[in-house]
């Protein structure tokens, strides 16, 4: 299973998600975690911009060919809105996800219910942790629930 993690970039996430489901037949895939590698690398490739606004346009749509390539090729997407930030991108790729009929699992705090009610609506599970997201990998390919 193909399982594509998008979201939050400032906390350990990913990394316990992949941990705790090594022993599970599942590949994951991510956007580039380095703020400033993902920013700059438009022009790093394409060449520099003076205007900021151009910079980030050049950013933006390279790293929306990852993006958009890797959600297509998941089977899952998991969208991690953390606790600080406004974070636009993780939205888009909960629609993106939602638009292409992809199986959506969105992460939050309790604290964003009220601000992400139609990006949860779109979703088919809405979770808290790390632990969460692992447990719903292991019954959809095994079908065994974690024990209470």
């Amino acid at each position: 299973m193909k399982v594509y993690l998008s979201g939050e970039i400032h906390t350990d996430w990913r990394n316990e998600i992949e941990r705790a489901a090594a022993a599970l037949d599942v590949e994951f895939s991510a956007p580039v975690t380095d703020h400033a590698t993902s920013d700059d690398a438009g022009v790093i490739i394409m060449g520099a911009e003076d205007d900021k606004f151009w910079h980030d346009h050049k950013g933006a749509k390279l790293n929306a060919i990852r993006t958009r390539n890797a959600i297509e090729a998941a089977d899952i997407v998991v969208v991690r809105f953390g606790e600080k930030y406004k974070q636009w991108n993780a939205a888009f790729d909960a629609g993106y996800a939602a638009a292409k009929g992809k199986a959506l699992i969105v992460m939050h705090g309790a604290e964003h219910q009220h601000a992400l009610k139609e990006v949860d609506a779109a979703a088919l599970a809405v979770v808290e942790t790390p632990q969460q997201v692992v447990d719903i990998l292991r019954y959809t390919l095994t079908g065994v629930a974690p024990t209470q």
